[in-house]
């Protein structure tokens, strides 16, 4: 079992930048492809990132492509998101998640453990 634990959420202007982080409680974090996640209110959970194992590769949807980066520090069990050039479609609750499996998906069905999510809410 891994514990994830989001933080760094919270209302900010649009354009701004914020940084999520989730902690992870597993020793073993570096074995565990890293993905970030949201759901807006009435929405379905839509993949935002992913990162490797190792933190070599990345994986992002299109709609943040330039403007988030997933980062990862194994010896810190901690995954990280830097968004900038938040936009009001940001908005939304942002969960973590961990993949054993080792490969960058954007489907829920692929990731094992989940965070309770941290609200970001983008006004104008």
């Amino acid at each position: 079992q891994v514990q994830l634990e989001e933080s760094g959420g919270g209302l900010v202007q649009a354009g701004d930048s914020l940084r999520l982080s989730c902690a992870a409680s597993a020793l073993t974090f570096s074995m565990y492809v890293m993905a970030w996640f949201r759901q807006a209110p009435g929405k379905e959970r839509e993949f935002v990132a992913a990162i490797s194992r190792s933190g070599a590769g990345t994986y992002y949807t299109d709609s943040v492509k330039g403007r988030f980066t997933i980062t990862r520090d194994n010896a810190k069990n901690t995954v990280w998101l830097q968004m900038n050039s938040l936009k009001l479609e940001d908005t939304a609750v942002y969960s973590c998640a961990a993949d054993y499996r080792g490969t960058l998906s954007q489907s829920v069905e692929n990731y094992d453990y989940w965070g309770q999510g941290t609200q970001v809410t983008v006004s104008s």
